[in-house]
């Protein structure tokens, strides 16, 4: 279940940010998670509450966000929603996808703390990677 690792990681780098900010909880986390990217959404919420456990994570709350898939046709420059399961060859054309533009991502979205002197999950102040 590779659920487990994404979680995992997303947990480490997320407590990371939040030590270095002085955060004594996270309150949530929002994730971007590509229709593309293979992850199943339940077994993520699954894991990352198990990869909390122990950490300033510790009953967080996860947010996620499906961006859709779309492709682009280099032949005639046409953009499609790819759905699932995805559809490679262009409405238009029908030639294949030339590039996939949006569907695979996995990114942390946004990060909410209690800082040090706050009640955990009441004043919450949103980080995003450009904090």
């Amino acid at each position: 279940m590779h659920e487990m690792s994404l979680a995992v990681a997303v947990v480490d780098q997320v407590e990371a940010a939040a030590k270095s900010h002085g955060a004594v909880g996270v309150t949530s986390v929002e994730l971007d998670v590509g229709e593309l990217a293979g992850v199943v959404a339940d077994a993520l919420a699954f894991c990352f509450e198990l990869a909390c456990a122990g950490t300033v994570l510790e009953g967080a709350e996860l947010i996620t966000r499906t961006v859709p898939g779309t492709a682009r046709c280099e032949p005639c420059a046409a953009d499609w929603a790819v759905g699932m399961p995805p559809r490679l060859l262009c409405p238009r054309c029908g030639a294949a996808a030339g590039e996939l533009l949006s569907g695979r991502e996995l990114q942390i979205r946004q990060v909410r703390w209690a800082g040090p002197d706050t009640p955990h999950g009441r004043h919450r102040q949103p980080i995003t990677e450009e904090s």
